[in-house]
């Protein structure tokens, strides 16, 4: 049995929850921030707090996606890694959902404490992509502007460039450029910077694929949780590093981070590794706003890519 909220989320979801956990769930109210459908604080039973997260079904697979998160989610627990338990995964007719564990601490506001130690936990992903969902490839593909599929040269023949991980977001990135002149200036600058970069290599690590501070919580000036690894997958975990790092230019006080940062990624990657990084972050930073209508956002990030990939270019 569960309490009924229709406003944040359908019945059936909240019933196919309770079957599941053999319990009653009530729901304590929603939870700031994100675009998901239905991102709630529910109880279980009486006990401890979980959050509830639902997505319309509105393509084929989206369980097993859901099943994929769970299964990085308890690998990398079992390595320390500070990601909250997944409690159970289903589906209704309608929606795909999962259960976490609630964490009771804070969004974080990057420090150089805070990011030394999400550069820590960011080791701890190395070596352990167990998913074949390759954040690394798609990263290259959006940042040269190659169709999916491609066949590249010393390929076997009929052997693809990788699955397309997200196709609307690809669509709307290769799109981008009709935006305005400024943007187009942006994506042109940066598809010359990647144009002869090789396809990368496979890469072994867990990618996390939104490591940014919303997605760090932390307490009494400690990282305790990095969630929302829905989108995680196999990869360079320098994927993780220049998201993060994206976040450092508007702060002063983090320069000697950011700059250990680009030490980080380069030694990962190399610099070509870092040009396609790089300008798929500036590409999906872009895309976003673009989507949702924030069109003042907009020049803020378009002066930001400028100045990843000036800083870029002095590098060695």
């Amino acid at each position: 049995m569960c309490r009924p909220h229709p406003d944040v989320l359908p019945v059936e979801v909240l019933d196919d929850v309770a079957r599941l956990a053999g319990a009653e769930v009530t729901l304590l109210g929603r939870l700031p921030g994100g675009f998901d459908v239905g991102a709630v604080r529910v109880q279980l039973a009486g006990e401890a707090n979980a959050v509830l997260k639902a997505w319309p079904r509105e393509r084929p697979g989206q369980l097993d996606e859901a099943l994929r998160t769970q299964r990085v989610v308890e690998r990398m627990r079992g390595r320390g890694y500070p990601t909250p338990a997944c409690l159970g995964v289903g589906a209704t007719a309608t929606h795909v959902w999962h259960l976490m564990d609630f964490v009771d601490a804070s969004p974080a506001e990057l420090t150089p404490s805070i990011v030394e130690q999400l550069m820590e936990i960011n080791e701890l992903q190395a070596g352990q992509g167990s998913e074949p969902y390759d954040h690394w490839t798609y990263a290259w593909r959006l940042a040269t502007g190659q169709p999916p599929g491609l066949q590249e040269s010393g390929q076997a023949s009929g052997q693809a460039s990788g699955q397309d991980l997200a196709p609307g977001l690809s669509r709307a990135v290769a799109e981008l450029s009709t935006y305005s002149s400024a943007v187009a200036a942006l994506v042109e600058r940066l598809r010359l910077m990647c144009a002869d970069v090789p396809r990368p290599r496979e890469a072994p690590d867990m990618v996390h694929a939104d490591f940014k501070p919303d997605n760090v919580l932390i307490r009494d000036g400690a990282v305790v949780a990095v969630v929302d690894i829905g989108n995680a997958g196999s990869g360079t975990r320098a994927t993780d590093l220049t998201t993060l790092q994206w976040h450092t230019f508007q702060n002063p006080q983090l320069d000697g981070a950011r700059e250990q940062l680009w030490t980080r990624i380069l030694d990962l990657v190399g610099r070509q590794g870092a040009a396609i990084l790089t300008a798929t972050q500036i590409l999906v930073s872009l895309e976003f706003p673009i989507r949702h209508g924030r069109h003042d956002a907009v020049p803020d990030l378009v002066d930001r890519g400028h100045t990843a990939l000036d800083e870029l270019s002095t590098l060695r």
